[in-house]
Parts: structure tokens; C-alpha cells; sequence
């Protein structure tokens, strides 16, 4: 049930009807056509601009098309008002019966705000992907909520979604961990060791060098690198891997798939992507410019395999191999995104850190050379994260050696807490974590704002149940709600009608944070409502003595704890029932 698709089929109707009748021309498009709800609720529930977009392929005037189309909607009785503004704005007030039969029915649709928009289209959402080298840090914890969110968010617009942690075991850190892991490995042994040379000095590597010393003993003591590193970078990874599963796990985040950047080499993959792009003109052995600003001391022009990248969309072409026969960082990136591709995903989104802006474009390009522009790449980058605590910056992590660790702040305000904050702003805007205010019980607090409004539901569902009500959502959804007419509940009514469209906006837009924003104002208009009985006794949801009344009463509170449920859901935070 979607009320905003519903009126905007009667306009469409409508349009078609007034073809029919030769007030408008046949050969209309009406794919600009929308119904959405005013800039200013003043004006009415919902706008058309079918007038404004139409006048000028009809060779009418807006005004006239707005007058003829008020009049064909006033007709239908969902229509309480359909009134013409300026040039031919028509804004569209409903009748109390509709909102009524609204809250109504989303008692009775289980699938309230659910859409088929996905079509069931295979998407692929990639986030965290992490070098396995620690502990996730609090820039990490951000991007897993943000794509975990919009995972969610895409299943529940009907997508079929696979959530993939994109594991970077391929580079050069992996064997710095694993002589950082040998260092750990000595200690064990007793020696003092330093940590020099960017190995990493974290406390978490403590214990895997005594796993490591319980596992081999003391056979790697004492021995050249060559004879240990292979065997202690596989067994560090899969250690670091434990511990990165186990801090997603606190987060509620769970993978479906963990690809091995490791797993491309070796095996022909890049090889057959780069050959897929060489087939298609896009591979060619050049000289690139030399770096825009400052000139490094150690550049010299060095002819390089590169990608034709700027025939995609690119600033300047990309190295692939560099000129001692090794691949660049690019290369198993493309490798990797025509696995996706062969996988047969429909689309693809990449979660990314703050710092990885400037790879937006020579991946997108590589993505759309790879599948002939068939498969769109959205690139979506989640900025800083700013930690205070007791009005001062929160510090580092001694456990991480240099960070603030997602455990660190799950620990602190758990993850629920966690999660919704940390969808309280945009992914691409700064964010600012006040691990205070986050645990205020008030207004200015969002989590508990939305999550209040859930218990408080639950409050009155049981003070009724006391009562002798059945607070089924069976035998409430049979109620007469005709006596739903204060304008502070077609207000919540109103908001409720926004749910299934947002929840289409917010999927097309690759949004989570939407919802987030979407729950706390209708926590607002709940919680007006609520606020405004206690003036107003004929407003409060129990009314002691008339079961009957109280039971017609109950159907707005339980829809609105419906929907705050499902968008929490989304969210990944848990509805709670009852707060102290």
C-alpha cells in the first residue's frame, strides 16, 4: 500500500480521461508527472505538478490544465480539495476517511512499506574490506553501518543483495603484519624486541604471537625471513580475519561473501580482465604525464602498460604494470570488479573511506569499460568520524597502538547506539560522536527519541491488555476508526503515509541515512500526539471505562510502532519494548 502511488494513478487516470475527452492532446509523456507532498504542509497533503510539465508539449496554459484537472479530481472521494495556486500549481487535500483507512491498513498489509522496486535485480554492495592488519578502527565502523544499512535498506525495496567484504591480503602490508606478528612471536620466546621500519606495535598482535609460538614452537627462531614469512603472513591474515569477523559480529554486522584479493593472483584472473580490456582497444604501452603540482624527485618518465580510463570518464589514463613487469594496485581492483561482473550482478556499489576519493572515477571507468556501461558502479565515500568524550576528543586505543578501535565505541554505548548515530548525517558530510550526548535520554538524542516512542507504544499496549483489551494487532485492525480526526492524529497518520515512498527514494538514492531521519519525525509527530493528551483526555490512547473507544484507539500507536520497527530494522538497531 502505497498511498502517494495510489493518488498519483488517479492523476494519471485522470490525464488519460481528459485526452479522451479533447482537452488535452493525444502523444502526452507523462513520465514527469509526480505526486509528492508540499514544499509547505500548509498548502494541502500532496502536489501534483502535472499542470507545470505538461503545458508546454499541450501548447496550454499551466493555469488552464491545473483548473480542467482540479475538476476531474474533486470527483473522486479520496479528494477533499483540490485547489489551483499560482501558475498552475494544484495541491490536493484528502478526506479524514482515507487517513483513517490508512493506519488501518497497515495493520492489515505485513508488508507495509516493502517494495518491488529491486525487481529482484542481483546487487552487489562491497563495504569495510579492511586491510586484515588489526583491529577495525572507528573510520571502518562507520562505512560497515553505512553499507550494512543500504544492504538492508535495498533488500527491503526488493533487491537481491550480496553483502561482500573485499579481503587486501595481496600487498605489501600483509608481510609487514607478519613481521610484526614475528616480533610478538620472539617476545613470547622472552627476547626484547623494537618495533621499527612501519610494522605495527598494537597490543592485539600479543596474542597471535603466542598462538603462533604455542602452534610452531621455536622453529622460526632464529631463521632468515625467507624461511618463515610465507607461513606466518597466511597464518597472521586468517588470525587478523578471526578478529575482524569477531568486531563486525559486535556490530551486527554479517558477511556473505569474503573475496581474497590473494585468490587473483597467480590464477590468470588479472591476466583475463586486463585481456578482456586489451581486446576492446583499452591497454597500450605509453608515458604519463608527470604528476600536476610539486614534481617528485624520484619521478622520470618510464613507459608503463596503462588503461585508456579517460574514454570512460576518467581524468588521465591509469597504470596497470608498472615497468618492471609487477601490477600496480589497479590492476587487482580490475581483476576483481569483472569477477563481480561475471558473477552476473546487475549492479555494483563500492563503499569507500574518505580517503579513497580520488579512485572513484578510474574505478568506475574500469567498470563500465569491463561491462560495455551495462553494469553501473556507485562509488559511495563515508567521511571522518570526529570522537569526543567529556568535551574533549576521545583519545587512541592503547590495545590498537595508534587508533580508536570499533570495539572501543561499541564497548561504550553498544551497538545499536552505535548504528544509528552513525546514520544521523549523510555519508559523504563529517560526522561528530559524542559519546555523552549519544546516551542523553532527551529529544536532542535521536536514538532514544525514536526508540521511546517504540516503548512508549508498548507501554500503553500493555496498560490496555490490563485492562481486559485484546491489543492483538487481528482484533484492533477491526476497529471503527472514524473518530480519528484531530488534526494531531491525521498528522501521525500523515507521516505513517510517507513510509513506502521514502523507503523507494531512499533505495533509488542509495540513502540509508533517510530512514534514520525519516523515524525521529515521526517519533516527533508521536510524541506530540501523546503530549497533547494530556490536556486533551479524549486524545489519550487508554480510555479508562470504554473498552470499545480504547481498542478503536490502540490501531494508531501500534501502526506507528509497525513502522519504526521496520525502519529499525533496516537500520540494524533494535526496537525496544521497554526503557529504564
Amino acid at each position: 500500500m502505497n498511498l502517494f502511488a495510489d493518488i498519483k494513478t488517479l492523476v494519471l487516470d485522470k490525464l488519460t480521461a481528459m485526452q479522451d475527452a479533447g482537452t488535452l492532446p493525444d502523444g502526452l509523456d507523462f513520465s514527469n508527472v509526480t505526486v509528492e507532498p508540499p514544499r509547505d504542509a500548509a498548502h494541502g497533503d500532496m502536489a501534483t505538478n502535472a499542470a507545470m510539465v505538461l503545458a508546454k508539449p499541450a501548447k496550454m496554459k499551466p493555469r488552464d490544465i491545473a483548473d480542467a484537472l482540479a475538476g476531474q479530481l474533486a470527483e473522486d472521494p479520496r479528494i477533499a480539495l483540490a485547489e489551483v495556486a499560482g501558475p498552475g500549481f494544484l495541491n490536493l487535500r484528502l478526506s479524514n476517511a482515507v487517513w483513517q483507512g490508512l493506519v488501518s491498513g497497515v495493520l492489515a498489509d505485513a508488508g507495509f512499506g516493502r517494495s518491488e522496486l529491486g525487481a529482484n535485480q542481483k546487487i552487489n554492495v562491497e563495504y569495510v574490506s579492511a586491510n586484515p592488519t588489526g583491529p577495525l578502527h572507528v573510520g571502518h565502523t562507520r562505512g560497515a553501518v553505512f553499507g550494512d544499512a543500504l544492504a538492508s535498506l535495498l533488500d527491503y525495496a526488493g533487491y537481491d543483495v550480496t553483502r561482500e567484504y573485499y579481503i587486501n591480503d595481496g600487498g605489501a602490508q600483509v608481510d609487514v603484519l607478519a613481521r610484526s606478528v614475528y616480533l610478538r612471536y620472539l617476545e613470547a620466546h622472552g627476547q626484547e624486541v623494537a618495533f621499527e621500519d612501519g610494522t605495527y606495535p598494537g597490543d592485539y598482535l600479543i596474542e597471535v604471537g603466542q598462538a603462533l609460538k604455542d602452534k610452531v614452537g621455536d622453529r622460526f627462531v632464529g631463521k632468515d625471513e625467507s624461511e618463515w614469512l610465507e607461513e606466518i603472513r597466511e597464518f597472521a591474515t586468517e588470525r587478523m580475519l578471526d578478529l575482524i569477523r569477531e568486531d563486525l559480529a559486535a556490530l551486527g554486522v554479517k558477511m556473505d561473501v569474503f573475496f581474497s584479493e590473494k585468490s587473483l593472483y597467480g590464477t590468470g584472473k588479472i591476466e583475463a580482465a586486463l585481456d578482456d580490456l586489451d581486446g576492446k582497444g583499452l591497454i597500450y604501452e605509453g608515458v604519463l604525464e608527470p604528476p600536476k603540482g610539486k614534481l617528485p624527485e624520484d619521478w622520470e618518465p618510464r613507459e608503463q602498460t596503462l588503461f585508456r580510463s579517460t574514454v570512460h570518464g576518467d581524468d588521465v589514463d591509469r597504470p596497470v604494470k608498472k615497468s618492471d613487469g609487477s601490477w600496480t594496485y589497479f590492476a587487482p581492483d580490475i581483476a576483481y570488479h569483472y569477477d563481480k561482473i561475471t558473477r552476473g550482478f546487475d549492479a555494483l556499489i563500492d563503499v569507500f573511506g574518505a580517503d579513497h576519493g580520488g579512485y572513484v572515477k578510474r574505478m568506475k571507468a574500469a567498470v563500465s569499460a569491463l561491462s560495455d556501461g551495462k553494469t553501473p558502479l556507485d562509488v559511495k565515500l563515508t567521511q571522518l568520524v570526529k570522537l569526543y568524550k567529556d568535551g574533549e576528543p576521545f583519545k587512541m586505543s592503547k590495545r590498537a597502538g595508534t587508533f580508536v578501535t570499533l570495539r572501543d565505541v561499541v564497548d561504550q554505548v553498544g551497538p545499536d547506539v552505535t548504528r544509528f548515530v552513525m546514520l544521523t548525517r549523510k555519508n559523504d558530510a563529517p560526522l561528530d560522536f559524542d559519546f555523552d550526548k549519544v546516551l542523553e535520554q532527551s529529544k536532542d538524542n535521536p536514538v532514544f527519541y525514536v526508540q521511546y516512542a517504540h516503548a512508549r507504544v508498548h507501554s500503553v499496549l500493555r496498560k490496555a491488555a490490563d485492562l481486559g483489551v485484546d491489543v492483538s494487532d487481528e482484533a484492533i485492525s477491526k476497529q471503527d476508526l472514524a473518530g480519528l480526526t484531530d488534526p494531531a492524529e491525521i498528522a501521525v497518520a500523515k507521516k505513517l503515509a510517507e513510509w513506502p515512498r521514502l523507503v523507494e527514494i531512499a533505495a533509488r538514492t542509495h540513502e540509508p541515512h533517510r530512514v534514520a531521519f525519516y523515524l525521529y519525525e515521526l517519533a516527533s509527530e508521536f510524541h506530540a500526539l501523546w503530549n497533547r493528551g494530556n490536556d486533551q483526555p479524549e486524545l489519550r490512547f487508554v480510555q479508562e471505562g470504554d473498552l470499545v473507544t480504547t481498542s478503536a484507539k490502540l490501531v494508531l500507536p501500534r501502526a506507528v510502532a509497525v513502522v519504526i520497527s521496520s525502519g529499525l530494522g533496516i537500520l540494524g538497531v533494535k526496537p525496544l519494548e521497554e526503557m529504564r
